[in-house]
């Protein structure tokens, strides 16, 4: 593919509530084995990208161990590959990312070096299946300056968090508002975009003299009258996970056999970094009932349409439904939990009851664990 990639990995909100207080969103467990930035590595490198630069900012240590080995998205390669970008101080700047930008701005050596035409931009929050060579196909047959990939809002979310959009006939934005106070509007931006890579360096230089950092904003509602800015829809699964209710949801969908089925079984894959642990275990009288349970997990009680990511300890007399229980957790014995997303490396107490009757509740205990 004649294209380098870019994925926009740096940012927090604070929608995600504790959960972005450890990691960063890009970071964030999905469906048990993988992380949100998964999905965007595993469409770059079954679109034929050689060559992908993750921008990385705020809480990078788990998803910089995450990204460690190349290998995985098979990105190791004698050229191109996979680089990671953090804010780097030099003589000429001493600002960590004031936008996304900004953020492509400070390592524009990296696109001035490279001699791809054209450069995919993606963001590390979206979960999706997209072959990229396709929208490049039809950025190209409409002669497009920008192609902003679109989908309509997933049910019962909110499209005040997004971009949204309305476009003619022929798929050409005629209005973009980002993240406006109420809208009626469906079709929203999905955070990925494709642009020649010559014209991009144009605009981001632009921007950054002019003291402009956010790229949706001082770029693409800027541009928007001046430029070809088309939408490309996206009419299979996509969805943003920046909010604790989207987050939950979407992991949630994962539980639901076509979409397993779709992202698991289907080609292309979704790769990720594996350990070698041992497979689940379920002890004499576990029940499990319309769940994923990970790898390195021990249950012992009740498990019932919930996800259990990798390493989870679920003792005798437990009863766990409708939650998502991150990775490490040790949760002791005659313990409720409903309607819950259960922090990793936790350690929860004998006896504990933990039930959200509205919405869902965070649960972050850090107890000592080896002497219960």
């Amino acid at each position: 593919m004649r294209a380098i990639g870019i994925i926009l990995a740096g940012g927090n909100n604070q929608k995600m509530r504790e959960l972005s207080s450890k990691r960063a969103i890009a970071a964030m467990p999905i469906a048990g084995s993988f992380r949100s930035i998964d999905f965007a590595l595993s469409n770059m490198t079954n679109s034929g990208i050689q060559k992908v630069a993750v921008l990385t900012q705020y809480n990078t240590r788990s998803l910089n161990e995450h990204l460690s080995s190349s290998k995985w998205w098979d990105f190791g390669r004698k050229q191109g590959g996979l680089y990671v970008f953090t804010p780097t101080i030099t003589a000429g700047n001493n600002f960590w990312y004031r936008g996304t930008a900004d953020s492509m701005a400070q390592n524009i050596d990296y696109l001035k070096q490279c001699h791809e035409p054209y450069v995919v931009i993606a963001s590390g929050d979206g979960i999706y299946k997209l072959d990229y060579s396709k929208v490049l196909e039809y950025h190209i047959n409409k002669m497009a300056d920008i192609t902003v990939v679109s989908a309509e809002v997933p049910e019962g979310d909110d499209p005040t968090r997004f971009g949204v959009m309305t476009t003619n006939d022929e798929g050409r934005i005629l209005s973009f508002q980002e993240k406006p106070v109420v809208t009626d509007k469906t079709q929203v931006s999905t955070g990925i975009y494709i642009v020649r890579r010559r014209q991009l360096i144009e605009m981001l230089e632009k921007a950054v003299s002019e003291e402009r950092y956010d790229f949706v904003n001082d770029i693409l509602v800027r541009y928007k009258d001046l430029k070809r800015i088309y939408a490309y829809p996206l009419k299979s699964y996509w969805s943003n996970i920046s909010t604790v209710e989207a987050y939950y949801r979407t992991n949630m969908d994962f539980l639901k056999p076509e979409i397993r089925d779709y992202f698991f079984r289907q080609y292309p894959d979704i790769y990720s970094k594996i350990e070698d642990l041992p497979p689940a275990k379920y002890n004499p009288g576990a029940q499990v009932r319309n769940s994923l349970v990970a790898s390195g997990s021990i249950i012992n009680g009740v498990v019932e349409n919930s996800i259990l990511f990798r390493k989870v300890f679920v003792g005798e007399g437990c009863v766990i439904k409708n939650s998502i229980i991150l990775n490490d957790v040790y949760i002791g014995n005659n313990t409720h939990i409903e309607n819950c997303i259960v922090e990793s490396r936790g350690t929860i107490q004998t006896g504990q009851t933990y039930i959200s009757e509205n919405g869902i509740r965070i649960v972050d205990e850090q107890n000592e664990r080896y002497i219960l």
